[in-house]
């Protein structure tokens, strides 16, 4: 009976009674090819594209475990094995040129690097195709863990809409969302001694603003001192004549400018808004400033009382004497500071200015 070949790394099956005198050459060889195939690796040039050599009872670059693809590419090439090897390799495109390469089999499909991909991959043929193992893919491990620090390699990190960063405790501690049209984004900035770190707005857009949105009542709390370059205030406008019971929610506005003249005085209430009172959005400790602009006719009228949460209080006023009148054909100004000094306890002091 006649010697045979394997038919993937193709060593030689030696028959029984073959081979007197020179059975140990043939013996060595095949461990060499097993040795190539489990720790082998070559150098293998495609400038336009190879076919890797499988040639019986021999070493052959395409038994290797480990090959590094190099050479400059003009164009889109593929390195080629043979229809029905059953093999693993490990392929390191080394090539240069933005072209893209896929290894495969003669009449299969095979695995594709992109023309910027430059990467390592494990690919098996299963003597059909040629299959990634997504092994270096992080989406390939379940719960993927780092062993060291994460190198983007001057690569991106995209994160899905409305997907996180998780603490240890797999609880959401950084939630993106996405914008499909965004142009404009933030920049962290770290600082070298004596500098300070920085959170910018960066962009396509010229002039862009920056939103810091606490949820529902919640407020932006800044511990320590702060500089503040400028300042704008929200002011709300409305045509109503000041008379009766004014509300004025302080979490909708900082100065309230009414524009038609006052119509009888009247009581101003300090609330959160509609929903929430001023006790429940204040700590005990702080305190809120707010202006009221009110326009007076021929008739001036006058802030008469003040109330916090629906309940009067005394304010504390500017010269030591509640107003008993307005200004004509003035605008008065009041402004008043309320500090939450219990619950539902509050000082305030008040003030009238006439604009003229």
């Amino acid at each position: 009976m006649a010697n045979s070949t394997s038919a993937s790394l193709k060593l030689t099956v030696q028959a029984t009674g073959e081979n007197s005198g020179t059975w140990g050459q043939i013996t060595n060889t095949n461990l060499l090819i097993v040795e190539q195939a489990i720790g082998g690796f070559e150098a293998v040039a495609i400038t336009t594209g190879a076919t890797l050599v499988f040639t019986n009872g021999a070493i052959s670059n395409g038994k290797n475990a480990v090959l590094k693809l190099t050479g400059t590419i003009a164009g889109a090439v593929n390195v080629v094995i043979p229809d029905s090897i059953e093999k693993t390799f490990v392929v390191d495109n080394a090539t240069t040129g933005a072209h893209a390469v896929t290894f495969k089999t003669s009449s299969g499909t095979g695995v594709t690097w992109a023309a910027a991909d430059k990467g390592t991959k494990m690919v098996y043929s299963d003597g059909t195709n040629v299959v990634d193992t997504a092994f270096t893919e992080l989406s390939s491990d379940f719960s993927p863990q780092l062993s060291a620090d994460l190198d983007t390699n001057s690569q991106n990190i995209i994160i899905d809409d409305a997907h996180n960063i998780q603490d240890e405790n797999g609880n959401e501690q950084l939630v993106f969302q996405t914008t499909g049209s965004a142009v404009n984004e933030f920049e962290l900035t770290n600082a070298a001694t004596g500098n300070a770190p920085q959170i910018a707005v960066t962009g396509g857009d010229t002039n862009v603003d920056m939103n810091i949105t606490p949820k529902g009542i919640g407020r932006a709390t800044f511990n320590g001192q702060g500089k503040i370059q400028s300042v704008a205030e929200k002011v709300t406008t409305s045509a109503t004549g000041a008379t009766g019971t004014l509300t004025y929610d302080v979490l909708t506005q900082a100065v309230l400018n009414y524009t038609s003249n006052a119509a009888g005085n009247w009581t101003l209430n300090i609330r959160g808004d509609g929903s929430n009172s001023l006790n429940s959005i204040m700590d005990t400790g702080e305190s809120i400033t707010i202006a009221h602009l009110v326009p007076q006719g021929g008739s001036a009228y006058y802030n008469s009382a003040v109330q916090i949460d629906g309940s009067g209080v005394t304010p504390e006023w500017q010269g030591g004497a509640a107003p008993t009148e307005g200004n004509a054909s003035s605008i008065d100004v009041y402004s008043y500071t309320i500090i939450k000094t219990g619950d539902a306890t509050f000082t305030a002091l008040a003030s009238q200015t006439q604009f003229a």
